[in-house]
């Protein structure tokens, strides 16, 4: 009579036979099913707690063991189920970003720096746009606080009313409500005191050091290009500079000098136009220098002269803002004002991501970046006569 197999005199111990993949398959039979939190505790030897732990982040588990869990993950290709995660968590680990539009390099640089930070983070970032309409971005900000979405970024200018900082005060009391945070960068706080992170650069002072450099090279009618400051709080922002570092330097500032005219959402037609629009009047210009509210504006304007003959920086001199790859690209090569546009963004979100660590904290919610002058080859002394736009074809 055959005898059955012995058994194994080690009572109690199981043999794990390591899995290729998070499809598991039982037996031929029957179908593949993806690994599940008890999978990879059983693979891992934990408890499907301490992988819980470990894919929460909210209590504290040993480098080793997050190392066995993370291991055992990749074996099984075990996928995080997000949609329980967020029912069963506070926040989604999701950051979103608002934009007025996705073709302005200036935000979409920043907004870069937001995603790489967070993504290092572990967060994903969502990119919305608003088209400049106060009424959508408001709209989108409750669709996302009702989805737990951890952080809220909105870059740059806006038209900064009392309705505005209304507003965003309340906006930012509704998400702080519900676990969330507002971001602002490059915009301006609406008060003090609201559960709000702010990162700025220093707008002003960029202005000031682009216009204190021309006038160090003796020009002394210089006038500015940009959009509406009563609404772009941007332009606002740097005419101030603009017109500070002309007192600065004992010169009146003239209103007829500054010429600016409604929002673009395309600054390179802005400045082309503006020029184009004056090179027409058939008569000198009545400034040697210009400052420009960024590259694009400042390209647009040196396209419109170089099409009247008008050569730069010999008959007008002309300063940028915000450092994008156009300045390099367009003849001259263009001196501005450098931002650090993905340093905004990483920033912004680790203000926002560690404001419960108390090193961290030390730095609080309001954090304002430098900006500086980057020399080319669009500045020259300026000349004894005005230019004479009379002959201009």
């Amino acid at each position: 009579m055959t005898q059955p197999p012995a058994r194994s005199s080690r009572q109690g111990v199981r043999r794990r036979k390591p899995y290729a993949s998070s499809m598991l398959e039982p037996s031929d039979s029957k179908p593949m099913r993806a690994a599940t939190v008890r999978d990879v505790a059983n693979h891992a030897g934990v408890s499907p707690a301490t992988v819980s732990r470990v894919l929460t982040g909210n209590r504290p588990v040993s480098p080793d063991v997050q190392a066995r869990v993370h291991q055992a993950m990749k074996e099984l290709d075990y996928v995080v189920n997000e949609q329980a995660r967020a029912l069963s968590a506070t926040t989604s680990r999701t950051v979103a970003i608002l934009l007025d539009h996705l073709t302005a390099p200036f935000h979409n640089r920043i907004a870069s720096g937001v995603e790489q930070e967070a993504a290092e983070r572990g967060r994903m970032s969502l990119v919305c746009t608003t088209d400049g309409d106060p009424g959508r971005e408001l709209a989108l900000i409750e669709m996302l606080r009702a989805r737990n979405t951890e952080a809220v970024v909105l870059i740059g200018a806006v038209h900064d009313t009392g309705e505005y900082r209304n507003r965003i005060a309340r906006v930012a009391r509704l998400l702080d409500g519900s676990g969330s945070r507002l971001v602002l960068v490059g915009r301006p706080s609406p008060a003090e005191g609201l559960p709000v992170t702010v990162v700025e650069y220093d707008n002003e002072g960029g202005a000031y050091a682009a216009v204190s450099h021309l006038l160090s090279k003796g020009h002394r009618r210089i006038a500015y290009l940009g959009p509406d400051p009563a609404r772009n709080s941007t332009s606002a922002t740097r005419i101030k500079g603009y017109r500070r570092a002309l007192i600065g330097h004992e010169v009146e500032p003239e209103a007829q000098l500054e010429l600016t005219g409604q929002p673009a959402t395309e600054s390179r037609g802005l400045g082309y136009s503006a020029m184009r629009r004056l090179l027409d009047e058939d008569t000198p210009l009545p400034f040697s220098a210009l400052f420009c509210f960024d590259d694009l504006v400042a390209a647009g304007a040196m396209t419109a002269l170089r099409e009247a003959h008008v050569p730069v920086p010999e008959a007008i001199s002309i300063v940028g803002y915000n450092d994008e790859p156009t300045a390099l690209d367009v003849v001259p090569a263009l001196t501005t004002v450098h931002v650090p546009h993905i340093e905004l963004g990483r920033s912004a979100m680790r203000l926002v991501l560690d404001r419960d660590d108390p090193m961290s904290n030390a730095l609080g919610d309001h954090l304002m970046l430098g900006t500086y002058l980057i020399l080319r080859e669009s500045v020259c002394a300026r000349q004894d006569q005005a230019p004479d736009m009379s002959h201009a074809g």
